[in-house]
């Protein structure tokens, strides 16, 4: 389960996400609800990378407030109250909830210390990455182009093997230099068919291998930067290859 901040930082803030956001208030107080009434474990993510889980322990409608369980002996927790902000991530089913929040402060109460700031004014609803995940008709001959990150003065033209909307995976045919995990990727053209035709940029997470007569291994890549334009085709692509499973599958 994919529990990092989804990269919204690359994209402009009324470009793309529209479909992803909660800004109706009653909505937004009827999600955290279900995340206190479910006790929901969230990740809370500081600017420095720290990590702190948590759940939802207090939530003031009235004040516009929201509590958190605290720890005042970790150390994440307490990269927390140095932030100016934020993200919070957690899953209701196969939903993924991302929001912001700020100004946070440690407050000690009779039964326990909560971390308590006001809540958040919208938030950015996803579907879970792995049920999202399609593979691409080989026919169309999807293509992933890019240049080597060690060596720039090869141009890779890499098969793409599957594709989700945060991120994709590619042979890496065995004659071809490997890479490092961790690369980052700027410009990279993918070619999923006829009309859809993405750039951006791609950090590579992990490698893995097929097997053994594959002769290649699978590079997995999250994508950094997704304009607007580019999210809303990958999104249609990954609706009709879906609905063009299921239909060969019925037939």
């Amino acid at each position: 389960m994919e529990t990092r901040p989804a990269p919204l930082d690359g994209m402009n803030h009324d470009e793309g996400l529209d479909e992803f956001r909660v800004s109706s208030p009653r909505e937004i107080q009827g999600l955290l609800k279900q995340l206190l009434d479910g006790s929901v474990l969230l990740n809370l993510n500081a600017s420095d990378g720290s990590v702190f889980t948590s759940a939802i322990w207090t939530l003031d409608g009235q004040r516009g407030t929201i509590g958190f369980n605290a720890d005042p002996g970790d150390p994440a927790m307490q990269k927390l109250l140095e932030c100016d902000e934020v993200v919070v991530v957690g899953y209701l089913d196969s939903v993924k909830l991302q929001f912001d929040v700020s100004n946070m402060v440690l407050v000690h109460g009779n039964r326990a210390s909560v971390l308590s700031c006001p809540a958040p004014h919208e938030m950015f609803r996803f579907q879970r990455r792995n049920a999202f995940r399609v593979r691409p008709l080989m026919r169309a001959s999807p293509t992933a182009r890019f240049r080597h990150p060690d060596s720039p003065d090869m141009e890779c033209a890499l098969r793409v093997i599957d594709i989700s909307i945060g991120g994709c995976g590619v042979f890496l045919p065995e004659e071809m230099p490997s890479m490092s995990a961790g690369a980052m990727l700027g410009a990279v053209r993918i070619e999923l068919d006829d009309d859809t035709r993405l750039e951006l940029t791609m950090r590579l997470q992990h490698i893995t291998a097929i097997n053994a007569e594959a002769r290649g291994v699978r590079l997995g890549f999250e994508f950094k930067r997704v304009g607007g334009d580019s999210l809303r085709a990958l999104q249609r692509f990954i609706d009709l290859t879906q609905k063009r499973g299921k239909l060969m599958a019925i037939s």
